[in-house]
């Protein structure tokens, strides 16, 4: 197709940032991450050239948790990883669609992952996952790429006029379909936004000391819901301390349920997310019923559950289907392919985690397998500041989520979105009555405006 786009270049650059507080999940506080920004230029079929962007933070306490390895060294070989992809996308052969071009370069990412981390002698090596993580820069930016080239939104190139059907991608039942049958066609003019309760946060002002930001930003849970009226929260959990976990439930709940009413807001909502730390699903079981007993409201509130185990869902194939019939078990890091798509489900798990870092293209294609199969997604973040922001937003608007999308990096890295973006995206950087204003969302790509952000 004449919409199909030959790379001819791509840029990778670094920025390191500090954490405005400790983000504490599961088992593991980041205090200090890189940023990757990438910027793809490509020529369509009728000579036209245009750039397009992408970032992501570098989250190596995330994708790539293993103790035996530190932060730094496993930092470096994701940088690496990051540089290597984006070269190996800049001699793709052929003009092709991104979704294409990620599918095609997956395996050879595999690949390069590995290799990558032998030559550094990095063992365990970077699961898949941190590879992911890698690549979602480059995938974003030349779907970015992809709609400014053809003069286009980019949500909107996903149709018959501009790809292949999904048989391609996953298989005979979706013959004749396309991605775009299964997004909304317009950006939703607001969207929930989900507040991220850490590990360390601080849930009342009375907890606050001197160790605390004085920079006249939220610090305590009961600041920021005052400030932003946020009523979607999701509860970090410690997955291995079952009377904490319940009164940490609790507690945001009898916070949100004590301001929110002050704001004229009676919508509450909470997640719950222990980032695998859980033994086995009938810890979880065991907090929903207890919770329950102490306050039913709270019990009620709660949207679904969030990755209890282990990512590796062959490790022990927990059968989640006794949890799942209690709340919805949204599966997260497990979730790096189709074919763990596929096996969560087998497993009994209620539905999937979005993410932009996993890759836009492959998030088109699970939000497409999930729709179909009537299983609910989130959108969630990984803390995503800058162009990552605005990237992750825009999808949680495009995209049927169970609710909204998560954004946190106005609690932790705040300074790693710039005055710009700050200026012309300011419905999505500060959130009003709990949600997210899209409006800024406009022209080509996917909506960053980058003319004014350069201005």
């Amino acid at each position: 197709m004449n919409s199909d786009i030959q790379i001819k270049e791509i840029e990778v650059s670094f920025e390191p940032f500090v954490a405005r507080t400790p983000l504490k999940f599961g088992a593991v506080v980041i205090e200090h991450i890189h940023f990757c920004r990438v910027k793809a230029t490509v020529e369509n079929g009728r000579g036209e050239v245009a750039d397009g962007w992408g970032g992501i933070f570098i989250a190596d306490n995330w994708a790539w948790p293993t103790p035996e390895l530190g932060h730094e060294d496993k930092e470096a070989a994701m940088m690496e990883v990051a540089r290597l992809y984006a070269d190996m996308a800049a001699t793709y052969p052929s003009a092709a669609h991104p979704i294409d071009i990620f599918c095609d370069l997956e395996d050879d990412l595999r690949t390069m992952n590995e290799e990558a981390c032998a030559q550094r002698d990095l063992v365990p090596a970077q699961p898949f996952l941190g590879a992911l993580v890698c690549a979602s820069p480059v995938d974003a930016a030349l779907h970015d790429a992809f709609g400014n080239v053809n003069s286009i939104d980019s949500y909107d190139g996903y149709g018959s006029d501009f790809m292949s059907d999904l048989s391609k991608y996953l298989g005979a039942d979706f013959k004749g379909k396309y991605v775009n049958d299964y997004i909304r066609s317009q950006y939703l003019p607001q969207i929930p936004i989900f507040h991220l309760v850490g590990g360390l946060d601080k849930l009342t002002q009375a907890e606050k000391d001197e160790s605390d930001p004085d920079d006249g930003k939220p610090v305590s849970l009961d600041e920021w819901i005052r400030a932003e009226g946020m009523y979607c929260l999701k509860v970090k959990l410690r997955g291995n301390d079952l009377d904490w976990d319940v009164e940490r439930v609790l507690a945001v709940h009898r916070i949100g349920r004590r301001e929110l009413p002050n704001l004229g807001i009676e919508e509450l909502h909470l997640t719950a997310d222990t980032n695998e730390q859980c033994e086995n699903p009938d810890y979880i079981i065991e907090m929903l019923h207890k919770i329950k007993e102490q306050s039913e409201d709270c019990y009620e509130r709660i949207l679904y559950i969030e990755q209890p185990t282990e990512r590796d869902l062959t490790a022990h194939r927990y059968d989640m289907t006794e949890l799942s019939q209690l709340k919805p078990v949204i599966v997260d890091e497990s979730l790096t392919d189709l074919e763990s798509f596929e096996l969560a489900v087998e497993l009994g798990w209620s539905g999937v985690a979005l993410k932009t870092c996993k890759g836009h293209s492959a998030d088109m294609l699970f939000a497409a397998k999930a729709r179909e199969l009537g299983i609910p997604y989130a959108l969630q973040d990984l803390t995503n500041p800058s162009l990552a922001l605005i990237h992750s937003v825009g999808m949680g608007a495009r995209l049927y989520t169970i609710m909204g999308v998560e954004a946190n990096s106005r609690q932790f890295f705040p300074d790693a979105t710039t005055e710009a973006e700050q200026r012309v995206h300011g419905g999505i950087f500060n959130v009003r009555r709990g949600q997210a204003d899209t409006s800024s969302l406009q022209g080509t790509g996917l909506g960053y405006q980058m003319d004014k952000l350069r201005d």
